[in-house]
């Protein structure tokens, strides 16, 4: 059994509109704007949280819990263009502009939307863009914070 390397087998798109994010169509991803190529490596950012909810009692002698509501922290890194498709993230994801961005993992890039395969929709609402602080040798780059703004589908199907 080997391991699943993830180097060339992530997709992330940004979609205008989904009608059922929890079957996205083909024609729907292959519409949305491809930013895969202009993030950077270490840049998609969608981490879980799961609230703690105390069910322990006035009786109890040991602190117990159950899993309450989950939330989820967005933050995309992307590579700056100096031409306007390759700076399309940055002219984009400005405050308060909503869509959808979709995750495809372990598939390879290159590979097209294709009906059944599992992909990862989130419901956004974009906050203020943050250039990062030049440094020597490296490209220039922006993150952009996004709001989830309804429950996302962390186990969709493309339809």
């Amino acid at each position: 059994m080997a391991d699943l390397i993830s180097d060339g087998k992530t997709r992330v798109v940004w979609a205008a509109s989904i009608t059922n994010i929890n079957a996205p169509t083909t024609t729907e991803l292959n519409a949305a704007a491809d930013y895969t190529q202009r993030i950077t490596p270490d840049g998609l950012k969608l981490d879980p949280s799961t609230a703690d909810v105390d069910t322990s009692s006035l009786a109890s002698t040991f602190d117990t819990k159950t899993v309450g509501r989950v939330g989820f922290d967005v933050e995309v890194t992307f590579k700056r263009g100096d031409t306007g498709p390759e700076d399309l993230p940055y002219t984009t994801l400005k405050y308060g502009v909503a869509g959808y961005l979709v995750v495809r993992r372990g598939v390879a890039f290159a590979t097209a939307w294709t009906a059944g395969q599992k992909c990862e929709v989130y419901p956004i609402t974009c906050g203020e863009p943050a250039n990062a602080s030049p440094a020597a040798n490296e490209v220039m780059k922006f993150m952009s914070p996004m709001r989830v703004t309804a429950a996302p589908a962390t186990a969709a199907t493309v339809a």
